[in-house]
């Protein structure tokens, strides 16, 4: 045993049935050599303290639930590898979200800012049975496939600094995939989400630091979305100056 490595973990820790305010607990942890950060805390979790809280699922990286602060960057914990640290590994829940315990955080006003963007297709008129489906050629799927490929880890918003400020504001992951949707040829709802998105708290409230990009773990880049919804929401609202029953479509 004196041959394996053991690492530091220093976690933060919060009841809200006893704590007035989060408090940090170290354990030593004897690490394998293909460890992610997953691994030390459900060893820690099943092995050392079983009142350690952490949410996870897939270990895939495709779920998304288990987002955390590792040594202050938000990071997809079943992803990121242990090697990539030194002997002390600190780990916290992602800010600019509730605390529910410890590393876990409520999700649900988040998820209703995702609502708020229209998330699904939209048709003026549904379509008939006996017309088949809507056909969608690879270069149509290709103008917003990798908007599509957001797996609402919400790392994007515990590094967001307007989140932080300004609590009400929709967030990169919403917006992209609102943008998503508006981009997509089967979509006739473009107009409803550029009324959306020249809101308040919305695309215009972002300040381009583009520290949500940075961290997507699926490289959605919706830093990029943000801004390409800022222009299509000037055009269109542009457009309804100089066709006004474009407004009302």
């Amino acid at each position: 045993m004196s041959d394996v490595q053991k690492k530091t973990f220093v976690v933060t820790r919060f009841d809200p049935d006893r704590d007035q305010v989060p408090k940090t607990q170290s354990y030593e942890v004897p690490v394998e050599p293909d460890w992610k950060v997953l691994d030390a805390l459900n060893f820690i979790k099943d092995h050392i303290d079983p009142t350690l809280s952490h949410r996870w699922s897939c270990r895939m990286a495709v779920c998304g639930s288990c987002g955390m602060l590792v040594n202050g960057e938000p990071k997809l914990t079943c992803k990121v590898a242990l090697s990539s640290y030194g002997d002390t590994v600190e780990v916290a829940p992602l800010p600019n979200f509730p605390v529910i315990r410890d590393l876990v955080v409520e999700l649900d006003g988040f998820m209703e800012k995702f609502e708020h963007v229209k998330p699904w297709i939209i048709r003026a008129k549904e379509r008939a049975v006996e017309d088949g489906p809507m056909r969608q050629s690879p270069e149509e799927l290709e103008e917003f496939k990798h908007f599509s490929m957001c797996i609402n880890c919400m790392l994007c918003y515990a590094a967001c600094p307007v989140v932080a400020n300004e609590p009400e504001f929709l967030g990169p992951a919403a917006i992209a995939l609102g943008h998503r949707y508006s981009l997509d040829s089967r979509d006739e709802g473009a107009g409803e989400r550029n009324r959306i998105f020249r809101g308040e708290g919305t695309v215009f409230a972002c300040s381009y630091a583009n520290e949500c990009s940075e961290v997507c773990p699926k490289n959605v880049d919706p830093a990029a979305a943000v801004n390409q919804a800022k222009l299509k929401a000037v055009i269109d609202w542009a457009a309804g100056l100089v066709l006004p029953r474009r407004a009302e479509e």
